[in-house]
């Protein structure tokens, strides 16, 4: 007990002391006042946000995968925006792995006794078949699950990097780990309740790392997803729509042209731009290690 009130995410917040006595207005205004400190929170960590999707864009730029490791709500974020990069940015499923502890039927139910299980994190990454060229993001809101420093000291011993997220200072997931992210907004409306603060910080810290090394990737041209897979009717319109607004052309030329290329935006945008066949787009595109402006500026040159 003298253990858990020493971190950050369990102390008691002086502020909502008289949370359950309040109106249902003054609740939610409390809960917003406190959400307000999550944005400051990360904002103290951006150097080691930047450092660390560096690290792991210098990892998936060479081919290897980014793996996510947490327990309960920190492994459901990690599985969440896992999810959430195939259909936004076209990648294989297998590029962005998520371990929660447990497996896959922890997402939704938790499976007791698994966050606890040191050696499970390093049997989930063998089973992956994870290696010195991948990386390591671990995810704990306390800082010292076991499961995923298991999985972090294993990812080390291999020569990864590895990267921890958590919302407390000085947690022991930060003496596991080349880069700690820890964001920390402060106790819980909810005394330990950290799927509240400590969860959102660990969302936006994700949302980062995804979409930085997404758009160092090329997935995105100006502020535009040009890699989304059109998988279904609402894609289809974000597709052409993204095309309309790249290359400045109507609906029926940007599907049109869609259509020439198997619904690739990148694709369309280059042929619309450079006034090029499918085929002599996709040459340029790989020539720009798969990005627009590059491409473009290859070709003006």
């Amino acid at each position: 007990m003298v253990e858990l009130k020493k971190i950050d995410t369990e102390k008691r917040n002086p502020k909502t002391m008289h949370i359950d006595t309040l109106s249902t207005l003054d609740m939610v205004s409390l809960i917003n006042e406190e959400d307000h400190r999550c944005a400051e929170a990360v904002k103290d960590v951006l150097p080691e946000i930047a450092r660390s999707v560096d690290a792991i864009y210098e990892k998936v730029h060479a081919g290897g995968r980014l793996f996510y490791v947490g327990a309960g709500t920190s492994g459901r974020l990690g599985v969440l925006d896992a999810a959430e990069c195939p259909p936004t940015y076209g990648v294989d499923p297998g590029l962005v792995v998520a371990l929660i502890a447990g497996g896959p039927s922890a997402f939704l139910k938790a499976v007791e006794g698994a966050e606890d299980n040191y050696d499970l994190g390093k049997k989930d990454l063998t089973e992956h078949q994870f290696s010195a060229a991948d990386a390591l993001v671990g995810i704990a809101a306390s800082g010292r699950t076991p499961y995923v420093l298991g999985a972090m000291d294993y990812a080390r011993s291999l020569g990864a990097p590895v990267m921890a997220i958590t919302c407390c200072h000085n947690s022991e997931m930060s003496r596991h780990a080349d880069i700690t992210m820890a964001p920390v907004p402060g106790p819980e409306v909810v005394t330990g309740s950290s799927r509240m603060k400590s969860g959102t910080c660990q969302k936006l810290v994700l949302n980062m790392l995804s979409t930085c090394v997404m758009i160092k990737m090329g997935k995105v041209y100006g502020n535009l997803m040009v890699d989304v897979m059109a998988t279904n009717e609402k894609l289809v319109h974000r597709a052409i729509s993204i095309v309309c607004t790249a290359a400045e052309v109507d609906e029926a030329t940007a599907k049109a042209t869609l259509e020439q290329c198997g619904f690739s935006c990148k694709t369309a945008i280059v042929m619309l731009l450079l006034g090029l066949d499918a085929e002599q787009a996709r040459q340029a595109l790989a020539a720009a290690d798969g990005r627009i402006a590059q491409a473009i500026a290859h070709r003006e040159a």
